[in-house]
């Protein structure tokens, strides 16, 4: 599933970072919780992955999170699992309605308890007249909610978690050249169809700096957040429950103490331990004496 912020919404997040996508997280999980929970809908306790990214493939600022979510959730009593019909989980329209409807009025609570800042050309904003006839207009609009096909078995989902849960705004693959005309990297038109929507783009290095800037994460703040029965306080009681009911053995998990799948009693100790969080360190390369260290390109 994908949430989208409008884009005049988007200018205030910049403005309001911490707070806005801290609340685009949190209703994000909210609406789909509540609507999976909808008898009328799938009537279910679901759980959501949250990732937050902050850019479009040029770089500008277009804050959405992507949320992994399992196909069904557990019955109200605990007692069954209940799956969500094949090739369809919930109503986006749905989503879409109560999500637009439940961001504008938590929206308004913050300005109305003076937690939001305003800056430049949004200075007037301040006023709340001002800022309620700015939101009219947003409550018109259709809010972008996008639910995409399910992945293909669980090692589906654990490659899309190792490329987009740690990816930056850019990838080095991206990157074609940097000259005296500035930084030309290759980009996305997702109003294009076909091969006419990969583009290149070329920016003076100070403006590509500003766009890569725009989307540095406010000093921490989490952009990976866990719901539902995958929330960190329930997880491991519910995904027993879920396993126990789906008949599903689990897969070995990885020790607490040095993040390497449990091993035997009198398995070697790793020499390296980090005092910090206890995980063993990770070997990547062994550098020779005198031999030169190469960047990565």
């Amino acid at each position: 599933m994908v949430f989208t912020l409008p884009a005049p919404i988007a200018d205030i997040a910049y403005q309001n970072k911490a707070a806005l996508y801290g609340l685009l997280f949190d209703l994000a999980a909210e609406v789909l919780l509540t609507i999976a929970g909808d008898p009328k809908h799938l009537g279910a306790r679901i759980g959501a992955t949250l990732v937050l990214h902050t850019w479009g493939s040029a770089l500008t600022h277009h804050p959405h999170v992507h949320g992994i979510v399992p196909g069904g959730g557990l019955a109200a009593d605990g007692t069954r699992w209940l799956a969500c019909r094949p090739g369809f989980f919930l109503p986006v329209r749905v989503l879409s309605r109560l999500f637009r409807r439940r961001f504008l009025e938590e929206l308004q609570r913050l300005h109305a308890g003076g937690q939001l800042r305003f800056f430049g050309e949004h200075a007037s904003l301040a006023d709340a007249h001002a800022f309620k006839t700015w939101l009219a207009p947003l409550r018109k609009i259709e809010w972008v909610v996008y639910a995409k096909r399910p992945f293909a078995g669980p090692q589906a989902v654990l490659a899309y978690l190792s490329r987009y849960t740690h990816r930056v705004a850019i990838s080095n693959s991206r990157l074609l050249a940097m000259d005296e005309r500035g930084v030309t990297f290759r980009w996305k038109d997702y109003r294009a169809k076909g091969h006419t929507r990969h583009k290149v783009m070329t920016l003076s290095a100070n403006e590509f700096m500003r766009r890569f800037l725009l989307h540095v994460l406010p000093t921490g703040f989490h952009r990976i957040r866990h719901y539902g029965l995958l929330a960190n306080g329930a997880r491991t009681v519910c995904l027993a429950t879920a396993r126990a009911l789906l008949k599903v053995t689990p897969m070995p998990g990885p020790s607490i103490h040095t993040g390497e799948p449990d091993a035997e009693p009198n398995a070697h100790r790793p020499t390296f331990i980090c005092r910090h969080c206890g995980h063993a360190m990770t070997i990547v390369q062994v550098f020779i004496r005198g031999q030169a260290i190469r960047a990565p390109p």
